[in-house]
């Protein structure tokens, strides 16, 4: 694989402070960097004898959970001596099992060394390509890729074998002891009976105790804040709040006394407090989101600290300002001066636990979204009973906590629960732990806490830190309770701990996980074994078992296997059963995984407002596969997925929020962050900071892995990481990651708890803003479910294809334009047969009639011609070529002049001597390097004796430039006509015969090839007749013409079809545009032009460079109304959106809606279709895109999926016949089939001119016969795909209307996976990806897709486009793309037409010349 390249300046990343404190990674809001036990290290070959070299091994950690494995069949070396921090007997055991201790590595800062560095030899070995575990091969073989849409499952995949669950029933709450009847009962008890016991003890940043509340001092609070909620705040003389009504409790993390009183004091009030964060600044990650969950909730009123409220950000009043998102909002700050005291005789009414509302917990989804959960009174009561009673609370007892107070564990152990048996809360704020992440194990210590309430990153946090404090105690703890015991990885957290801990007082059974969830609060907890818990287990599981939903035990020395540990048993008073993930809520087997579901008084009542899904969550009713319901009370799903194993013991595996399904198999974010984290070298991720999620893209689920690298990673660092990661992934979970991200340090959006936000990464991934310095995107490997290839099917013969379209009732696909036969012999034609004598009658007849005018920039006229002044200056050229050039008759002579009325006069000049000219675009002055070849090259190709040009032109041919690009003494005898004696020809030339050739017409196509085409008299004229026909031309009409006259119809309209119509023609050079480019509309309205030509480079400079200029147009009384049929002058597909913008722009200045069509014509003819003056208006069929790729036509309605708008090319010239034809078979194809557009008609070219006489070519392409039918007629190959369509409308003679599209040229399209692409339409797609993409061209390079992107926006925002642009290419062309290539605007080369050089960008890409910003190789 080639390693991506970047362009050196974009490397510069931010710089981040030398030190910051630790973070937490990803998971979901602060899950903590607790991963995968060991690291995947790689060990001496010899000793794994089954294990494939390549990869790199994961050792599992011990588990001490039981305290009693330390030994294990483990087939690794062992180290060969414990190192020196393997202090303790439970670390040495772990060490020599595992050869690591069992926990992941997190950089924190320069201080602590790591625990586990040295302790194996890591021996790298580079993976060989092999097939993946699914049996698609890593290499580029796409067609092995391609499955049927809709993925089968796999017959042999593991299926659940045991028997139906049965219902799981905790111990009943006991009922013998004295319970108080509320919590705010209990608060009143606690707060009169025993107001010096301490309630909560609060801690600064450097861990002193600034403030302890006692439970008198907290029920005072509390009173004078309801009273003052409820007497002292009016609006318009009426109370603000009214009970029942929700208030916004934001307290920064650090303030849990304000927020105790305040929680309290709404109580009180029979208000409901809805918690949420502080937000920081106006845009912070989700806050938006928690507007809407306030709005929603009806919240007018916001509580707040005096410091807080300082410290938010200020609108210009001094008020707080109003955030995103936000409702208005009245800020209250509850500092005791801002309070009143209630009377002597004021009583709270709410002391009973009644069956309203008591408050409102927010979370966060999977998508970003945010909703408010209800808890009851009496719900609030019951977990607080409920957790009494599990955790044995006593009245007195000290609890430290660590957790956010405002929600989850933090709320209902430390704000609820502890009130209800005054206890005493030791809060350990956020800040301090970064700071310092011991501290909550040293208040313990001094404390002497019974319990402790800790996250398992807390004790990952304090295992980095603990060396040398060699004086903590840990003996006083009798429960430790790890809230994040549901996280499967917080097992090897618990293990680590203990080795360490347990030679200071810990005891192996104090360690309690437990598991909750925001809907159903505690839903599990470990019990020491003297409150009657069973011992507790731990679940060595197979990964590709647990992706089936199946629970298959395996062995630890296997690399993918999760190790689990029991969240202990089933709350008091609660019932669990675990049921089907999707669909019915069935009960599931023993064996099987399922969301874990529980039925007690003690769970969340609701979704704050959100009736639809309350009901899916808050009141499911679990059923046996016979269909019967197991209770008849509903059941609350937990977002939890796990089983029931043996004891009773809960254990979960993943959260429904990380659940990412990839085909027909379940992955969980966490274990792949896991995998990520444990993958070498382990300092790579800063801070551990990784987020994973899934988006969807055709289809089905693919997985995203987006990591911040450490700031000193270099550009190899980051790809062999990336790689290792890939095959970690591959080989653990047997899953390919779609696109895999690395972004500067500290820039992914934190959640309040310094975790990654991962709705927000998301969004801002789909978004394109996530500004990554690194991109490594898989879709070749993981993409799987694309349809088949198509099968070429063996061409039906041309004789079965005209009678299958008979049978259909379709008729067969040809059109014509208007009959010339009744002016064939009339007398006008056969004096014009030859455009000198017409110019010579012209002369003669009207001498003084002016043909054309020549504007300049500023709109002046800089030349005229009338017909006599032609005939002249044409005499001139012909007396200097015989003379001066010495040419002989057929002589090729080229005319190398800027756009104007001499390259005219050179022109008829050439046709007076009988000489042959060839019309070439001079060389641009400033950039001769790559103009002056094509000029050369034409010069060469078409054999010409003589270069005719102006004196300027000649300096600049012979020049030291010049003869710096190539060899001026080649050049043929250079005349420059700018002063050339007077003097007339003898005779005028006339040629034998109209066969004879009168011109060569050299152009570049789009595919970059240069080809000459000869033009005889015969032909000439019959251009002409056809066009004048067309568009009414009459010497008394004008029409304008922005077109360069090198070559094709623009040639045509500049140099013939004035002096055969005998119409005056305003030139506007398009290269005058770019000083003035209202130049052409200005120029259309002052000569009332009722007909105009243009390119579509000129319409898009219109397009952009008037938009806003409109108006000022009109004032100056720019008035478009003159114009019948404005023409853009095209070898391409119409550009539908273009015309369209430009009619709509320009309506206001008067523009017709119809006037503006395309025109088509090509090398073989170069006027084939045409608006024209007369005749119905263009027509836009909309056709299906999928149906096109198998050159099938099948019209759908505008805005259907898939559908692509496609514009008539004007209407077919007098005298041309048109017809459909296979590109292979040649035979003709009927109305609904896309085939090469072939033409008859007397002007077309009747030949290549080319040095190299391609014969072959040329009977291809311009003799061609059909296969069967007419095979007499002889036509010209296009080279052109397209279709006829018979319209409802009728032509000018009454006969119905056949409109011809043209959708691509044959030689650009792409034949991927069996199917024709055109690249405009891949371009179209991704040009809709993301705002900052300007253009955009495809091509393919061996089989590989290459969109070539510029980017027009900030190089450091490039990266975000490769994903875009390969989603929106899976997405709506099915197509895998191979390279992706940001370069600078201006980067892609267009011709004179405006089209696109793909072929000339292929060339430079593969000469390394486009100087890319980024190239991604899509693996």
């Amino acid at each position: 694989m080639p390693m991506p390249s970047k362009r050196r300046s974009v490397l510069a990343h931010s710089s981040v402070g030398a030190y910051t404190p630790p973070d937490t990674s990803s998971a979901s809001e602060d899950e903590g960097s607790l991963r995968r036990p060991g690291r995947l290290a790689s060990t001496p070959l010899q000793s794994h004898p089954s294990v494939e070299p390549w990869l790199d091994r994961v050792i599992q950690g011990s588990s001490t959970s039981s305290s009693a494995s330390s030994t294990s069949s483990h087939v690794g070396a062992r180290p060969a001596a414990a190192p020196s921090t393997a202090a303790t007997p439970g670390a040495a055991a772990a060490t020599a099992l595992a050869g690591l201790v069992a926990h992941t590595h997190i950089d924190l800062q320069s201080a602590p060394p790591d625990v586990t560095t040295g302790l194996v030899q890591h021996v790298h070995y580079e993976r060989p390509q092999v097939a993946s575990v699914r049996g698609t091969p890593r290499g580029y073989s796409t067609s092995v890729l391609e499955t049927a849409h809709v993925q089968q499952p796999d017959p042999n995949q593991p299926k659940p074998e045991g028997d139906q669950m049965v219902v799981l029933k905790g111990e009943p709450l006991s009922v013998g002891a004295p319970w108080p009847p509320s919590l705010l009962a209990a608060l009143q008890h606690w707060g009169t009976t025993q107001p010096k016991a301490p309630c909560l003890t609060a801690l600064d940043t450097a861990g002193k105790a600034i403030c302890t509340l006692t439970y008198g001092k907290l029920w005072s609070r509390s009173l004078k804040l309801a009273y003052t909620l409820l007497n002292k705040l009016t609006s318009k003389n009426e109370p603000l709040l009214k009970p029942g009504d929700r208030v916004a409790l934001v307290f920064p993390n650090s303030d849990p006394v304000m927020f105790l009183a305040a929680f309290y004091g709404c109580l009180l009030a029979e208000l409901v407090p809805v918690p949420v964060e502080v937000p920081l600044t106006r845009k912070d990650a989700g806050s938006q989101q928690v507007g809407f969950l306030l709005g929603s909730c009806g919240v007018t009123l916001a509580l707040t600290t005096d410091a807080c409220q300082k410290g938010l950000p200020k609108a210009q009043t001094g008020e707080v300002a109003a955030f995103k998102g936000w409702p208005p909002l009245a800020w209250l700050v509850i500092d005791g001066k801002h309070l009143v005291k209630p009377p002597k005789d004021w009583h709270p009414v709410a002391l009973d636990a009644g069956t309203g509302t008591a408050y409102i917990e927010y979370k966060t989804s999977k998508e970003g979204s945010t909703v408010g959960i209800t808890v009851s009174h009496a719900s609030l009561l019951a977990q607080c009973r409920a957790l009494t009673q599990a955790c044995a609370y006593s009245e007195g007892e000290t609890l430290t906590n660590v957790l956010d107070f405002k929600r989850d564990a933090g709320l209902w152990h430390g704000v609820l629960t502890s009130v209800m048996n005054r206890m005493h809360v030791v809060s350990i704020p956020y800040a301090l732990m970064k700071v310092n992440p011991l501290s909550w194990i040293q208040k313990v210590c001094s404390y002497k806490a019974q319990v402790a309430l800790v996250k398992s990153r807390d004790m990952h946090w304090s295992l980095l830190a603990q060396r040398g404090q060699r004086d903590v105690s840990l003996s006083s703890l009798r429960m430790l309770i790890v809230a994040d015991g549901a996280n499967p990885w917080s097992i090897s957290s618990c293990d680590a701990f203990l080795n360490v801990f347990q030679s200071r007082g810990l005891r192996p059974e104090v360690i309690c996980p437990c598991a909750s969830s925001s809907e159903a609060l505690t839903v599990a907890i470990r019990r020491p074994p003297d409150l009657g818990g069973p011992p507790p287990r731990k679940a060595v599981l197979s990964m590709s078992g647990l992706s089936y939903g199946v629970i298959r035990v395996d062995t630890e020395e296997k690399l993918s296997v999760l190790t689990v540990q029991d969240v202990g048993q089933v709350m008091p008073g609660a019932s669990v059963c675990v049921v089907k993930v999707e669909g019915t809520p069935y009960l599931c087997k023993t064996d099987e995984v399922g969301e874990i579901c529980v039925d007690s008084s003690a769970t969340g009542t609701a979704y704050y407002g959100l009736l639809g899904i309350t009901k899916n969550a808050f009141e499911t009713v679990p059923i046996t596969a016979g269909g019967v319901p197991v209770s008849d009370r509903p059941f609350t799903r937990t977002g939890l997925l796990g089983f029931i194993g043996p004891d009773s013991l809960v254990f979960v595996v993943g959260k429904l929020d990380g659940l990412m399904v990839v085909g027909v198999r379940r992955h969980n974010a966490d274990d792949v962050v896991a995998t990520a984290l444990a993958v070498e070298p382990m300092k790579f991720v800063y801070r551990g900071r990784i987020a994973v999620f899934s988006v969807t893209v055709l289809h089905d689920d693919r997985i995203v892995l987006v990591a911040e690298q450490r700031p000193d990673a270099s550009e190899e660092d980051s790809f062999q990481w990336m790689s290792r990661v890939l095959q970690a992934i591959d080989s653990i979970h047997q899953v390919g990651v779609y696109c895999l991200a690395l972004v500067p340090a500290n820039t992914l959006p934190k959640a309040p708890l310094g975790g990654i936000h991962i709705s927000e990464t998301k969004q801002r991934f789909l978004e394109g803003t996530l500004h990554p310095c690194n991109v490594l995107m898989c879709p070749h490997t993981c993409v799987t479910n694309l349809p088949k290839p198509r099968q070429k099917q063996p061409e039906v013969g041309p004789a079965s294809m005209i009678v299958g379209n008979l049978v259909a009732g379709k008729r067969i696909a040809q059109a014509s334009g208007r009959e010339l036969s009744h002016l064939e012999d009339s007398d006008q034609a056969r004096k014009f047969l030859f455009l000198a004598d017409v110019l010579q009658w012209r002369a003669h007849t009207t001498p003084d009639h002016p043909l054309f005018l020549l504007l300049n920039a500023k709109g002046t006229v800089t030349s005229t011609a009338t017909c006599v002044q032609l005939h002249k200056r044409a005499e001139r050229v012909a007396a200097a070529l015989m003379e001066k050039g010495r040419l002989r008759v057929g002589d090729h002579v080229a005319l190398v002049y800027p756009p104007g009325v001499d390259l005219i006069a050179a022109f008829y000049g050439c046709l007076y001597c009988g000489c042959v000219p060839v019309t070439v675009r001079p060389p641009h002055p400033q950039n001769l390097g790559t103009t002056l070849p094509t000029v050369r090259m034409i010069v060469e190709v078409s054999k010409s004796a003589c270069v005719l040009t102006t004196q300027a032109i000649t300096r600049l041919l012979r020049s030291k430039e010049a003869a710096a690009a190539m060899d001026i003494r080649t050049w043929p005898t250079i005349l420059d006509t700018d002063d050339m004696p007077k003097k007339k020809v003898a005779s005028i030339f006339r040629p034998p015969s109209p066969d004879v050739l009168a011109y060569l017409d050299f152009s570049v196509s789009t595919t970059g090839i240069l080809a000459g085409v000869k033009m005889s008299h015969a032909a000439t004229s019959a251009l002409c007749r056809s066009i004048k026909l067309q568009c009414e031309l009459y010497p008394s009409r004008q029409i304008a013409i922005c077109l360069d006259p090198y070559c094709g119809l623009g040639f045509a309209l500049w140099c013939l079809c004035s002096v055969y119509s005998g119409h005056q023609s305003v030139l506007v050079p398009p290269l005058e545009l770019e000083s003035n480019v209202s130049l052409w509309l200005s120029a259309v309205s002052q000569y009332k032009a009722r007909v105009t030509f243009c390119s579509y480079s000129v319409m898009e400079m219109c397009t952009k460079g008037l938009g806003a200029q409109t108006a000022v147009l009109r004032m100056k009384g720019v008035n478009l109304s003159c114009v019948r049929t404005c023409m853009v002058v095209a070898e391409e597909r119409p550009r539908v959106a273009l015309t369209q913008s430009f009619s709509k722009l320009f309506k206001d200045l008067g523009l017709p809606a119809r006037a503006v069509s395309t025109t088509f014509g090509c090398r073989v003819n170069v006027a084939i279709c045409l608006q024209g003056t007369a005749g119905p208006d263009p027509t836009t069929v909309y056709v299906d895109m999928r149906a096109l790729r198998h050159d099938r036509v099948r019209l759908v309605e505008r805005g259907s999926p898939h559908s692509l708008p496609l514009m008539e090319s004007g209407k077919i010239l007098p005298g041309v016949k048109v017809i459909i034809a296979h590109t292979e078979t040649k035979g003709p194809l009927g109305d609904s089939h896309l085939g090469e557009i072939w033409v008859s008609s007397p002007h077309n070219a009747t030949g290549y001119y080319t040095i190299y006489g391609e014969e072959a070519l040329h009977a291809d392409h311009f003799s061609a016969r059909l296969s069967f039918g007419d095979s007499q007629t002889i036509w010209a190959r296009t080279g052109y795909l397209g279709f006829l369509r018979r319209t409802e409308l009728t032509d000018a003679s009454g006969e119905p209307h056949d409109a011809l599209y043209v959708v691509g040229s044959l030689d650009e399209t792409l034949e991927l996976r069996g199917m024709r692409y055109h690249p405009i339409d891949i371009e179209t797609s991704v040009i809709r990806a993301h705002r900052s993409i300007a253009e955009c061209a495809v091509f393919t390079w061996t089989n590989l897709l290459v969109v070539v992107v510029e980017l027009d926006g900030l190089e450091q925002d490039a990266l975000d486009l490769v994903a875009l642009v390969t989603n929106v290419v899976l997405e709506e062309h099915y197509l895998v793309v191979g390279v992706v290539v940001l370069v600078d605007p201006g980067v892609i080369p267009i011709n004179s037409r405006g089209e696109k050089q793909r072929m000339h960008l292929r060339d430079g890409f593969l000469a390394d010349q486009l100087d890319p910003i980024y190239v991604a190789y899509n693996m």
